[in-house]
């Protein structure tokens, strides 16, 4: 019952994310950055939802840093890096550029890595952060605040795309974890989906891979499982 409940409502939330849920897909496509994109946010973050979407929509990767409340290992390195410690907060090397605020990274990825124009769906204002918010809500708690783990010593990577509610699973554990995972977006229409199922051998996401242990598998229940045996403490 609690895989259902908890499959249902990631559903429920993509569903009331409107534009941004269950028909995001990969927008037309500008420049690609030859340097890794970081990204500091927590999963519950409506502000950083907005933020995973533009990502997944320009099919762009990033290494992800997950900043959950109560957590110490990515927080502390904001507030030095950035002097506040608000979500979500973008490192762009290729622009040289860091930034707070989801609606100008929002900008600045169309900007420089897709032809210009924001989607409707990412610039409705207060209605855009309200579906959001609904996203969130329907999951509770899930992916806001820390749970005691082992650090890994290289980042972990998981295939995924922010619409899917079983890829939010997955995010949820890393998220509470404090686990950094390079995020390849394989959203639809996305052109990196052939390379991915070269690897994986199906188009099915999420998709796990950890450098550390050499294991790599599908389905978000056998995903979250290894994560909290691997991790958690």
């Amino acid at each position: 019952m609690g895989r259902a409940i908890d499959v249902g409502s990631a559903w429920s939330g993509s569903v009331l994310r409107l534009g941004g849920g269950l028909v995001c897909r990969v927008a037309e496509l500008g420049e690609r950055p030859a340097q890794l994109l970081e990204l500091y946010d927590f999963e519950a973050c409506p502000y950083c939802r907005k933020a995973r979407e533009a990502l997944t929509e320009l099919d762009l990767e990033a290494r992800i840093l997950p900043c959950p409340k109560g957590g110490r290992r990515f927080r502390k390195a904001l507030q030095a890096r950035g002097g506040k410690t608000l979500f979500p907060y973008l490192v762009d090397p290729n622009a040289g550029v860091e930034m707070y605020e989801s609606d100008d990274i929002i900008r600045h990825l169309f900007g420089r890595y897709g032809r210009g124009r924001v989607p409707l769906h990412l610039r409705m204002g207060p209605l855009t952060t309200l579906s959001s918010s609904l996203a969130s809500v329907v999951r509770a708690t899930r992916g806001v605040r820390v749970r005691p783990s082992r650090e890994p010593d290289e980042p972990l990577e998981l295939w995924s795309f922010e619409a899917s509610p079983y890829c939010r699973l997955a995010r949820e554990a890393l998220s509470e974890l404090e686990l950094p995972y390079i995020l390849h977006n394989v959203g639809k229409r996305s052109p990196s989906r052939e390379a991915f199922v070269r690897r994986s051998g199906r188009m099915r996401v999420p998709y796990l891979a950890d450098p550390n242990t050499g294991v790599e598998m599908h389905e978000s229940a056998d995903i979250v499982r290894y994560l909290n045996e691997s991790y958690a403490l």
